[in-house]
């Protein structure tokens, strides 16, 4: 066996974790008749509301997350759809890292089921990283009874690249020496920042693989794609810099209000609800927080109050893009059926550093102005103070 020092991954060892179809397997854990069957998390039989999550029976059947239900339906009519719970999933998401924890103080969450742990320093307590990675594992099955995939890596791009090669249950380690052979034959989306958009402009230039991206000069590829490449070509040879982050601040930002009079009106909910989702947006980004996930809370005429949640599919600060999942939370998700609320509020959690997710090689040209517009108020605020905004219904 290999001593620490000769170890390839002596110089830095990162893991990173992710649960598989980490709702759905919480529903089967809690519901052993379910395991087998195609479960859908978010959404109803009859075709209303959106799929948060699906296990690996359901996505056999195209059944994704984001998809509405209608669609869920269609493909897979023999599927359990069930409400989400999410005070159950951040329980079960609890005792996942606290394992993570036991291990290395340095660890990264990146949403509810996933994370990043660097675990350079704990060999001479743990073993080696490939042994603390499968400790981790096994740990996961026998206390928490789920199963999660992961990768081992000298940095984060590679260790999540390797979690996601052999799904469910993988374990999967991309060696420094083998990195550079293993991305050349790979299709240039798995690099972070190539999204569908980025994907189709260099499949239009002739560049499918990483191997074709490396092909072409440094020089022609930055006069055609931006500065943004020489981030690119670093990934595309398995270079990444970026240290596992722990936050040890904040770990949701929220806002609420509660009304003078009890209000069923949905324009005028969604009028008190945006100015809330602005406030948590500049606090995030005052904060250089991303939200991984969003909870509404609703508090009713009787008194009883009522939270919904929901995993974003990439962390933001976007006060547009917060505006639009906290509506739908209070339209599809909250069922109100007409109720009028005394008190709602939003709740930014799973929070990650800024710019610490995927970069948009060709990024959609309305968020980018959103986010500009977001800029520019966040300087015009600091200036001269005051609570200027997007406006209360727009």
């Amino acid at each position: 066996m290999k001593t620490p020092s000769e170890s390839p991954f002596a110089q830095r060892a990162i893991l990173h974790v992710d649960m598989d179809a980490f709702y759905a397997s919480v529903e089967e854990l809690d519901d052993p008749s379910l395991r087998g069957r195609p479960v859908i998390v978010g959404g109803t039989p009859e075709g209303r509301g959106v799929v948060s999550a699906a296990n690996y029976a359901a996505r056999a059947c195209g059944v994704h997350s984001a998809m509405s239900a209608a669609r869920a339906v269609k493909l897979c009519p023999e599927g359990v759809f069930l409400r989400g719970r999410m005070e159950r999933y951040a329980e079960v998401s609890r005792a996942v890292f606290a394992v993570f924890r036991d291990f290395t103080p340095l660890v990264e969450p990146l949403s509810i089921d996933e994370a990043f742990l660097d675990v350079t320093g704990c060999v001479r307590l743990f073993g080696p990283p490939e042994t603390i990675g499968r400790q981790i594992q096994r740990r996961i099955a026998d206390e928490v009874g789920l199963v999660a995939s992961v990768g081992l890596a000298a940095n984060k791009f590679l260790a999540k690249l390797a979690s996601d090669l052999e799904k469910p249950n993988g374990f999967v380690v991309i060696r420094p020496d083998e990195a550079r052979d293993l991305l050349a034959g790979l299709p240039v989306g798995k690099l972070w920042g190539v999204g569908k958009v980025a994907a189709a402009r260099l499949a239009a230039g002739g560049i499918f693989k990483v191997s074709d991206l490396l092909a072409r000069p440094r020089a022609a590829l930055i006069r055609e794609y931006g500065d943004h490449m020489n981030h690119l070509l670093e990934l595309a040879v398995g270079h990444d810099t970026r240290p596992v982050i722990c936050s040890h601040g904040a770990k949701s930002i929220g806002n609420e209000t509660t009304f003078h009079q009890d209000i069923a009106d949905g324009h005028r909910l969604h009028a008190l609800l945006n100015p809330l989702c602005d406030k948590v947006a500049r606090r995030l980004r005052a904060q250089g927080f991303c939200a991984g996930t969003l909870t509404l809370k609703a508090r009713y005429a009787d008194f009883s109050t009522h939270t919904r949640s929901l995993t974003l599919p990439e962390p933001t600060d976007s006060e547009v893009e917060i505006r639009e999942h906290a509506r739908q939370l209070l339209d599809v998700k909250l069922g109100r059926r007409g109720r009028p609320l005394r008190l709602i509020g939003i709740t930014a959690a799973n929070l990650s550093e800024g710019g610490s997710g995927q970069a948009e090689l060709f990024p959609d040209p309305g968020k980018v102005r959103d986010r500009e517009l977001d800029r520019v108020l966040d300087d015009v605020r600091g200036r001269f103070g005051g609570k200027l905004g997007r406006g209360l219904a727009d």
